[in-house]
């Protein structure tokens, strides 16, 4: 007689959903200390693209604590399009 095995349809996985605006501090946080880490060793370039990226989360907490809309911040430069010459 062969024998049955459960079917996975009927096993339920539940996974709590990780809060936005915790991971967005821990990831802001995480690349300053990135950027911090290569300023340090000698390498800006490195740095400057780490805090590119941790100026990435620091819009999305703006934005999050700010009804979710997509705004500019009054003290960050609009970026330029095109070539300057």
């Amino acid at each position: 007689m062969a024998r049955r095995t459960r079917s996975p349809k009927n096993k339920v996985v539940r996974t709590r959903l990780p809060r936005q605006s915790q991971n967005a501090q821990r990831n802001y946080e995480r690349y300053v200390e990135l950027a911090r880490a290569e300023a340090l060793k000698g390498d800006l370039i490195a740095a400057e693209n780490y805090l590119q990226h941790a100026e990435h989360y620091l819009r999305s907490m703006h934005d999050e604590a700010h009804g979710g809309r997509l705004s500019q911040p009054a003290n960050l430069p609009k970026p330029r399009l095109g070539h300057s010459g």
